[in-house]
């Protein structure tokens, strides 16, 4: 059988149908998302880490996935560069069943529908694959072993006509909270709950203005087509990219890549917000500014905190890390 939505719901309640004692992960890339959720399996778990074998592995990732860790949940970073995707479930060592395809272990590979797929192997496959496994576990290592190895910082200042005092390492985006007047929008972004109507107390998001987009051509992809009702030949939509959040105080957040703006004449997004409800977002900000959910936010009030600014960098396909640090 293949699947292709739903990715995340499958992984989590397969092990009900089966009789098994462990579930291992190997993914190219792992986001802290999932694993997190790891906790909630009844029985022990491992997540393999592949492409650390040739990408190494950000600081900031090493760090949040390392909170993860735990005699349930043992998190290992793989010396051999793989790309693969396997979700095994064993028992005694054994193969009992297991899924292979495009999906990784990140909200954005389990969330995004029709993105990726994951595929049932049949019984002639679990003696190579068992093989397979034991071949990149024995060329494992911790993640809180002494020897890991991070990501280099690119620390080429930005060209693009910024200013000195905004001069940012490569790879870092430095985006406003605040509107082309210089002040906080009153109905929209930090405050895009107080607007008439709106769904949520609290409600906000980030936006990515195209001068964000044109000085970081490869922070955020072009956004891609996805087809509702494919079989009944459904109208193409814009898919919203489920993505994941480290924020510099730890907190791990999912969010998704919103609305769209074209450029050069592809579609990008236009805006950062949480998810599955919008007013995480904002009340995690407002929660670090001190101010109540019915507030307006203010210049004033960013400046007292002590920035009107988020830097915001990708540590992994999907995977964001958001610095309101002062």
């Amino acid at each position: 059988m293949l699947f292709y939505e739903n990715l995340e719901e499958i992984i989590f309640h397969r092990h009900e149908m089966f009789d098994v004692d462990e579930l291992v992960i190997l993914s190219g890339y792992v986001g802290p998302g999932p694993t997190s959720k790891l906790k909630s399996v009844p029985f022990k778990t491992s997540v393999i880490y592949g492409m650390y074998g040739s990408d190494k592995i950000s600081q900031k990732l090493d760090h949040a996935l390392k909170k993860l860790s735990s005699s349930k949940v043992t998190i290992l970073y793989s010396k051999l560069a793989v790309h693969s995707k396997c979700y095994i479930w064993r028992k005694n060592a054994n193969i009992v069943t297991a899924l292979v395809g495009s999906a990784n272990f990140s909200v954005s590979g389990l969330e995004n529908p029709y993105k990726e797929v994951l595929a049932e192997t049949t019984f002639d496959t679990f003696a190579p694959l068992n093989k397979y496994l034991n071949i990149v576990l024995e060329n494992c290592i911790p993640c809180y072993d002494a020897s890991v190895k991070f990501k280099k910082q690119n620390i080429v200042p930005y060209k693009n006509g910024v200013t000195q005092e905004e001069n940012l390492p490569l790879g870092i985006c430095r985006i406003s909270l605040l509107g082309a007047n210089g002040n906080v929008p009153q109905k929209s972004g930090l405050n895009w709950g107080l607007s008439s109507g709106h769904i949520s107390l609290g409600d906000a998001y980030i936006r990515i203005s195209k001068n964000d987009l044109q000085n970081n051509p490869t922070l955020f992809p072009p956004k891609q087509m996805l087809a509702l009702n494919i079989s009944k030949g459904g109208k193409k939509t814009r898919q919203n990219d489920s993505v994941e959040f480290i924020w510099d105080t730890g907190d791990v957040m999912s969010g998704l890549l919103e609305g769209s703006q074209k450029i050069n004449g592809l579609l990008y997004p236009k805006q950062i917000a949480s998810s599955p409800k919008k007013n995480l977002l904002g009340k995690y900000l407002r929660n670090r500014l001190n101010v109540s959910l019915d507030h307006l936010i203010t210049r004033k009030d960013l400046e007292n905190y002590g920035r009107t600014t988020i830097d915001i960098s990708l540590q992994a396909e999907g995977i964001y890390y958001l610095d309101f640090s002062v």
